[in-house]
């Protein structure tokens, strides 16, 4: 009965392969969420007699029940290959200093913790998720680091949290080098979940420049129809021709250079029709008449 329901435990839990003592030892706790671990924090009474009171008789019952089951628990987490090098006992205690004997782990724990904080040096913020989960996986590595004796100082996690952010983050990195009082962990947190939705909105933002820019070619000046964005800036940057425009066009000869009250071919003209006749076309300048009409 107590095997069945202890196999899904068990199997959720990592086996001591001789290099992780430290995880296996951790995850073993799980005995006392199922409410076996007595064996594991007390020691074992004297035998019973006939004049032991009925708590000592109650507990001794309950310390024979978890001593027993943690004993099955943990040779179940334990690789095959390492069984055999771990000394027979029938105390559950004894059982797991014997693990801890047999294990490489402090050579592992070593490199792990080496690992560790390398990993929390050259860590950084990409993007792929949110800030907060990146602020809360440094913090579990500095937590990680503080169990195998190399405690993180929070001032050091505050800087190793803002070196990890990516440029654009500049600006707020700068601001708090000039206060004089620092944050610390959870405070760093908080403004940095503001700066990060602030940062969401890049591209109401590049708007308003682009539109600061556009503003500032010709103060009050229009341009054309349209007044939005970098049509405004390029309209505003060039001279306006518009289509069909021909400057200087005379429009007796219909060539360009001269206007019609200049033009060589037109006093000509007149010259050769008569000087009066001239002079009334000339002052009407709106219509040609020959001088046999009048």
């Amino acid at each position: 009965m107590y095997t069945v329901s202890l196999c899904p435990h068990a199997t959720s839990i990592i086996k001591f392969n001789g290099l992780n003592f430290s995880d296996w030892c951790e995850q073993i706790c799980h005995l006392g969420v199922l409410d076996l671990d007595l064996a594991l924090l007390s020691e074992k009474l004297a035998a019973i007699t006939s004049a032991s009171s009925d708590e000592d008789r109650s507990f001794y019952k309950a310390w024979e029940r978890s001593n027993r089951l943690s004993l099955m628990f943990m040779r179940m987490t334990v690789a095959n290959n390492i069984k055999s090098t771990i000394k027979n006992t029938e105390d559950a205690k004894e059982f797991m200093k014997s693990v801890e004997k047999c294990s490489q782990s402090e050579s592992a724990d070593k490199s792990l913790a080496g690992t560790l904080m390398s990993t929390l040096t050259n860590i950084k913020f990409d993007g792929s998720r949110t800030i907060h989960e990146h602020i809360l996986e440094m913090t579990n590595l500095a937590a990680r680091l503080k169990t195998m004796g190399m405690e993180v100082n929070e001032n050091f996690l505050v800087t190793f949290i803002l070196n990890s952010l990516p440029s654009k983050y500049g600006p707020f990195h700068m601001n708090y080098n000039t206060l004089k009082d620092k944050w610390n962990v959870h405070e760093l947190q908080s403004m940095l979940i503001q700066e990060e939705a602030r940062l969401k909105k890049p591209i109401i933002h590049s708007a308003n420049l682009m539109g600061h820019k556009g503003a500032g070619k010709k103060p009050g000046k229009k341009n054309g129809k349209g007044n939005h964005g970098q049509l405004k800036v390029k309209q505003s940057s060039a001279p306006i021709h518009k289509k069909g425009q021909i400057k200087d066009k005379c429009h007796f000869c219909n060539k360009p250079g001269h206007y019609q009250k200049d033009c060589l071919k037109r006093k000509a003209w007149f010259e050769n029709k008569g000087k009066h006749n001239a002079l009334v076309c000339f002052e009407s300048n709106l219509t040609e008449v020959p001088y046999n009409t009048w």
